[in-house]
């Protein structure tokens, strides 16, 4: 880092903070309910490593916050002469702090507040090769934040929230996806909004339900672009959605269990669909 940047750290938009009632300190603090992140557009990130990606990948961050005892680990000093220079406010802040804003007693000794981004479900417009992630109604962070991760791994064009879902943007949300959050795309809209895409896009529309007729492995994925349509934790599919589906899938089980985990179902299915994209 050249001593200019040093200087900018050192004299630009810099505070250092110990106190937890500082109004900025509560302002983050507050990113943990869900009014509060909706009002404000803003939410909680952690890690170092994820605050860089975050940064690499066009995200706007409005707050970094690093802990007074990392500020001479590698990088620290040069992210936060780059959060300067986006505009962002640097917060040098002691650990018990850090521990309240991330509510964790071994916190990460970097975080980042960042501007929310939804993708438009208009410009999402499947093509030949390319497979979406469409969620109804799911309920669980950890459940959409281990979807969220594994739809990146496994090269998923989005994430697509049917109805009233889980907010992508908690810190338990954020926290599954380790990082994926940044990486795919994710749109929401209504049941309707969802059917009436699905009538403009060409692409194949598969169900997984308890009653589904045909073995997920059996589908022809590679025709044309596929969306996985994942229902509720607890309801799965309703009718009106499972009526709309081009195949409804089901998973072979042996065992006495009655059903997957919703990630874990979603993750079978996804790296089925995503097969012939994937091998080597």
């Amino acid at each position: 880092m050249t001593d200019r940047q040093n200087d900018r750290v050192r004299v630009g938009r810099v505070k250092e903070i110990t106190s937890l009632t500082n109004p900025i300190i509560k302002d983050i603090r507050a990113l943990a309910i869900k009014k509060n992140r909706d009002r404000s557009g803003l939410f909680l990130s952690e890690g170092q490593k994820l605050v860089i990606d975050a940064m690499d990948l066009g995200w706007t961050i409005r707050t970094l916050v690093y802990a007074k005892s990392a500020k001479e680990k590698a990088g620290v000093a040069s992210l936060a002469a780059r959060a300067v220079a986006a505009g962002a406010l640097v917060l040098e802040v002691s650990e018990k702090v850090l521990s309240a804003i991330t509510r964790r007693d071994n916190p990460q000794m970097v975080c980042g507040v960042f501007e929310q981004q939804f993708a438009a479900l208009a410009d999402l417009q499947p093509k030949q090769g390319e497979t979406y992630v469409a969620l109804d109604r799911v309920r669980d962070p950890g459940n959409l934040g281990t979807i969220m991760r594994t739809a990146d791994a496994a090269g998923a064009s989005a994430i697509i929230l049917v109805g009233d879902c889980t907010d992508p943007f908690s810190l338990e949300t954020t926290r599954a996806t380790m990082g994926s959050v940044f990486a795919i795309p994710v749109a929401r809209t209504s049941v309707e909004g969802f059917l009436k895409w699905c009538d403009s896009a060409e692409a194949t529309l598969v169900g997984t339900h308890l009653e589904g007729s045909v073995d997920y492995r059996t589908i022809d994925y590679a025709a044309r672009p596929v969306v996985l349509l994942m229902g509720n934790e607890q309801a799965g599919l309703p009718e009106s959605l499972a009526q709309r589906c081009d195949k409804l899938a089901r998973i072979p089980q042996a065992g006495r269990a009655d059903s997957l985990n919703l990630a874990v179902a979603t993750g079978v299915m996804l790296f089925e669909a995503r097969r012939h994209a994937l091998e080597v």
